[in-house]
């Protein structure tokens, strides 16, 4: 009998803290041969008109796919950017033809590397703690609707990284 209750203690100490990891570790959805992780988009300001989003996509399957789109109801057009360095300015630039996931690849979108998600045109200022509803759309996988938690951008990067997000992202617009 004692062995049983120092089970049930141990199982209270492990459910508590699996209580307490942060939720959005459990932010995982599954197409087809497709693993999507942890959709998240940066927090905006009143008047800026685009939302930075990011999730991770894994190819657990023997052929290649690709994300063609993506839309939300909170924002006019969903865009695949990828940024590049072109000598040494960072280029943002829309991904013609989506997004190539290939067999056994991973890859993470992040702010500041490689691929991201751009909400254009968004209808009202996303706040920390929400939940946008955004569809992914893949060439042979189909759609699959995921939640992006709303993410403030400022704890994350130590605010400054956030002012020049914002002028990179004015530029963008004008370019």
């Amino acid at each position: 009998m004692k062995h049983f209750f120092q089970n049930l203690a141990a199982l209270a100490i492990a459910s508590t803290l699996l209580a307490a990891a942060p939720l959005s570790q459990a932010h995982e959805y599954k197409l087809g041969q497709l693993e999507i992780g942890h959709p998240y988009a940066r927090a905006t300001v009143p008047g800026q008109p685009a939302a930075g989003a990011y999730l991770s996509i894994e190819n657990k399957g023997s052929t290649p796919d690709r994300l063609v789109s993506v839309s939300s109801p909170v924002a006019k057009s969903g865009e695949i950017h990828t940024m590049a360095m072109e000598g040494n300015v960072m280029k943002m630039r829309e991904l013609d033809g989506g997004l190539e996931v290939k067999p056994g690849q991973k890859i993470a979108m992040q702010p500041g590397n490689g691929y991201h998600i751009m909400l254009m045109g968004l209808s009202k200022p996303l706040q920390a703690g929400q939940k946008v509803p955004v569809t992914l759309t893949f060439e042979k996988a189909g759609k699959v609707e995921v939640t992006f938690n709303v993410e403030d951008g400022k704890a994350a990067a130590g605010g400054m990284k956030d002012m020049k997000d914002m002028k990179d992202m004015k530029d963008h617009m004008h370019h």
